[in-house]
């Protein structure tokens, strides 16, 4: 697991300015941190996101594992390269679906396995493969 160094810039009270340090770049704290579900902000190019003043973008795990897939994404670079986004990343884990699709998912002691809400194909996550997807095939700097 990497770890990042971080470093506080500014305090006020119980308030403080900091920075996380990546090797893709520094992350501003409190960050401003678009969604972008499928590894892009929807309505904009990554040059508006940057002018927008956000320095990390949030891909999520359980969309890009359905759509394109993870594995393809792989093959295409990474995500990175994918979303034309050069600074940092992070992914969730895919757990927020678990809860918000409870009736295309089935749990057991070890993960889930999911219905697409696509194409009715069934996924199967558990903490190990999320962490591979994130880690491994999407190639995320967070997750």
């Amino acid at each position: 697991m990497a770890t990042f160094p971080f470093e506080i810039n500014a305090r006020e009270g119980n308030a403080r300015t900091g920075a996380l340090k990546t090797p893709r770049g520094d992350v501003r704290t409190p960050a401003f941190m678009p969604v972008g579900t499928a590894g892009t902000v929807k309505a904009l190019y990554m040059d508006q996101v940057k002018e927008a003043g956000a320095d990390i973008i949030l891909g999520n795990t359980y969309h890009l594992m359905l759509r394109p897939g993870a594995e393809r994404v792989k093959r295409l670079g990474g995500l990175h390269k994918f979303s034309h986004w050069d600074g940092p990343m992070l992914t969730d884990s895919g757990g927020f679906q678990v809860w918000s699709l409870a009736q295309l998912r089935k749990m057991d002691a070890d993960g889930v396995t999911f219905q697409s809400h696509i194409d009715g194909s069934t996924h199967r996550l558990t903490p190990a493969r999320s962490i591979e997807i994130q880690a491994d095939l999407l190639g995320a700097d967070i997750s």
